[in-house]
């Protein structure tokens, strides 16, 4: 008896994780290159602006955001990467939400990975300029032009 509902139980789970990645099969990706200054004293703000590129075509983006925690100074950022499991640039558009820790004096590499609500996952990665140290809870908000 304890043999066969192990073979139903194996069979539902294999039904379900076909499921979900057969759903994720149909996301796509793309490209986004996107320009960020921020600049903060205890609360920061971001803001800035960027490109998607979907299906060999270009979208523009706005982007936007705040910082809260230690932030103390004013940094540049240029990042690139890539932008996954969308289905539509739309899905692009959203709230990104991170907790980190940096420093920038003059130059400085950066990476990061972030996702929003509708699943999209950005892999940026660029530099940064200026001075800036930082340990905080912040928000990027994208947004289709």
């Amino acid at each position: 008896m304890r043999p066969f509902k192990f073979r139903h139980a194996l069979v539902a789970l294999m039904a379900m994780a076909v499921a979900s990645v057969s759903s994720v099969a149909y996301a796509d990706s793309g490209y986004i290159r996107i320009s960020v200054l921020k600049g903060g004293w205890f609360i920061g703000a971001s803001g800035g602006s960027g490109t998607l590129t979907f299906h060999g075509r270009q979208y523009p983006l706005s982007i936007g955001g705040l910082d809260a925690g230690l932030v103390f100074g004013a940094s540049h950022s240029y990042l690139s990467g890539r932008v996954s499991h969308i289905y539509r640039p739309s899905d692009v558009a959203g709230v990104y939400g991170a907790a980190g820790a940096g420093a920038a004096i003059f130059t400085g590499a950066r990476a990061i990975v972030l996702s929003n609500e509708k699943g999209a996952i950005l892999e940026l990665n660029g530099r940064q300029t200026g001075l800036m140290v930082n340990a905080d809870l912040s928000g990027l908000a994208i947004s289709m032009r």
